[in-house]
């Protein structure tokens, strides 16, 4: 493997010159890696890793097919979108193709946060109007205008909500306001929108956006139910507001079924603007808003004129043609339904075996998994999610856990993953959150009795500590099973536990 640094110096460098806030995967033992291909990652080591984390890279890591498209459009030319090419134009062709005829203007931008503070601009600018409603738990970006519209960041430093930004609950029935058993909880949901709208109409103001994500990613994984979004459209454009899908984390057919996550709810439902992003370039930097050509002329009828350097640069476009052309070429999006159903069957099944499975949620390739402490209350499992994902990481499977309490696990890998690789991150879940379960059992047979009193409870922490310490050798590579290369120390993990 080709490096500048050991591992420790990059480290090392790392804390000293880049900022202190941006952050490394598994902080407490980050990985080093220094190549990828499809859904595999590879560290300094030549270790291997099955990436279920990686959205971005959407068609497989280093995509030959990407490649070679980058390169070519590199040997001839790479400028700005103010001269002529046909690249821009022909991607914006077949991107406007995979949508609702009325979304048919697009503009092209470097990021999903990008095209998310320009889906802004567009919208303030539409009708004039200024204040945004957006999810409780939502986040839409790093810029200082979409911190401002993400409870999921301002919520959590030292800002605090703008008076032009209102929060509306997160329509989760899972764990939110309205739950499953509700009557109609997307109505219910939908109200709390329109109550939002009436009250800032009392004070004065007025709403330009109302902003989602199709399928909320950072808040969750979480679904909205069916019916919700029509209302809440609904209730907007009575407002003279416009309906803004992001779709940068959720689209290009990672739902299986439908090409963009909006399209699940339903032919009725049309945003009025939606952006994308991530997985567009395959972790080349390019982003977009589509939108429709009455919103679109009236944002030019401001005066001021939108460029973007490097916004839909040949060699970006030429690389998001390359994409589109893959997940066509190769059927990603029946990959993503197959493969995406059989997961979810399989996590089902864990679910009714392990009691810390508290919700199975998602479609096709975004998948979430709710980690519970009891499963009546739907308690939050945080230190039990964390746990979790260092010991997938230790079996060579990288995961991430996200949510308001960080205890959902998030499963949005390369589009070509594979039945045999969603098979194999369920035995190892199954086989870590067995371990787990064994030793919290253990511990609630610790508690205080009337027959002990000298018993103690034993502490979370030390309970955590007593799984790791019992943790497999972090040279075996657990993905060398398969081949019959590796030695299962499972059982007798379990015996020391229980005893």
């Amino acid at each position: 493997m080709c490096e500048l640094y050991c591992k420790k110096d990059t480290l090392a460098l790392r804390r000293k010159h880049i900022g202190p806030s941006c952050k490394v995967f598994f902080a407490a033992d980050p990985i080093k890696i220094v190549r990828a291909q499809r859904q595999y990652m590879f560290d300094e080591k030549g270790e291997q890793y099955l990436d279920c984390i990686n959205n971005v890279a959407h068609v497989g890591h280093c995509h030959p097919e990407v490649l070679k498209a980058a390169l070519k459009q590199m040997e001839l030319l790479n400028t700005n979108s103010r001269f002529l090419h046909d690249n821009i134009v022909e991607y914006a062709k077949r991107l406007s193709a995979t949508l609702p005829e009325k979304l048919s203007v697009c503009y092209f931008t470097n990021s999903g946060s990008e095209a998310n503070d320009l889906a802004l601009r567009l919208a303030r600018q539409f009708r004039g109007h200024q204040d945004v409603i957006t999810l409780d738990h939502a986040y839409h970006g790093h810029l200082s205008s979409l911190i401002e519209i993400s409870p999921y960041k301002f919520g959590k430093g030292k800002d605090v909500k703008k008076e032009f930004v209102h929060v509306a609950p997160t329509p989760d029935t899972y764990r939110g306001k309205y739950r499953e058993d509700h009557a109609d909880p997307a109505s219910a949901y939908a109200d709390e929108v329109k109550k939002i709208i009436e009250e800032a109409h009392e004070s004065g103001r007025k709403i330009a956006a109302f902003i989602a994500e199709s399928m909320q990613s950072c808040g969750g994984q979480i679904i909205p139910p069916a019916g919700y979004f029509q209302k809440v459209a609904e209730y907007v454009h009575q407002a003279e507001g416009v309906f803004i899908a992001d779709e940068v984390q959720v689209g290009f057919g990672r739902v299986g079924k439908h090409f963009w996550s909006f399209q699940m709810h339903g032919e009725d439902f049309v945003p009025d603007i939606v952006t994308m992003g991530k997985p567009m370039g395959n972790g080349h930097p390019v982003a977009c808003v589509v939108t429709t050509k009455e919103i679109a002329e009236a944002f030019s009828s401001s005066g001021m004129e939108y460029f973007n350097t490097y916004g839909g640069n040949p060699v970006s476009s030429a690389i998001g043609l390359a994409v589109l052309d893959v997940i066509e070429n190769e059927d990603l999006q029946e990959n993503a339904t197959r493969v995406g159903n059989y997961l979810t069957e399989l996590l089902n099944k864990q679910k009714a075996k392990h009691s810390l499975i508290g919700d199975i949620r998602g479609f096709g390739l975004f998948i979430g998994i709710d980690l519970v402490k009891d499963p009546q209350r739907r308690t939050p499992a945080t230190a039990e999610a964390q746990h979790v994902i260092y010991k997938m990481k230790e079996k060579r499977v990288l995961l991430s856990a996200d949510g308001p309490h960080r205890n959902v696990l998030k499963i949005k890998p390369p589009m070509c993953f594979t039945e045999e690789d969603a098979k194999f991150m369920v035995d190892q879940l199954d086989e870590i959150l067995t371990v787990l379960e064994e030793a919290i059992g253990a511990q609630t047979e610790s508690v205080v009795s009337d027959n002990t009193p000298c018993r103690t409870k034993m502490p979370k922490e030390t309970r955590l500590e007593l799984l790791s310490e019992g943790a497999p050798d972090q040279k075996e590579n657990p993905s060398q099973k398969r081949n019959g290369l590796r030695t299962d120390k499972h059982s007798l993990l379990s015996k020391r536990l229980k005893t």
